[in-house]
């Protein structure tokens, strides 16, 4: 088993940046992808980002400005967002599978708890 933990999350002016971090443990040996999805309710889980064996991979609604980045020696994966819109207002969710990275949230096998990104106007 895998726990995720998510923290940074908060309420932030547009224009301003956050940094998420999402802490692994357990069976972290067998994780091959880490990712980021968000929601805001009504909706469905919205793909953000993952990073997959070095690489990393955006979704077109924040490429060019959130970037993630992983730290394998802290089992820590970051979600770097600047240039925050009030429209990237949602929790926040860090997610790992044991293959390699995926779009759809359902293919994602462990998930945290979530962090709310809240970005005023």
């Amino acid at each position: 088993q895998v726990q995720l933990v998510e923290s940074g999350g908060g309420l932030v002016q547009a224009g301003g940046s956050l940094r998420l971090s999402c802490v692994a443990s357990g069976r972290t040996f067998d994780l091959y992808a880490m990712g980021w999805f968000r929601q805001v309710p009504g909706k469905e889980r919205e793909f953000v980002g993952l990073w997959s064996h070095s690489n990393t991979y955006s979704a077109d609604s924040v490429k060019g400005r959130f970037t993630i980045a992983r730290d394998g020696a802290k089992s820590t994966v970051y979600l770097q967002m600047n240039s925050l819109k009030p429209e990237d207002t949602a929790v926040y969710y860090c997610a790992a599978r044991s293959y390699g990275g995926a779009l759809r949230a359902d293919e994602w096998t462990y998930w945290g708890q979530g962090t709310q990104v809240t970005v005023s106007s």
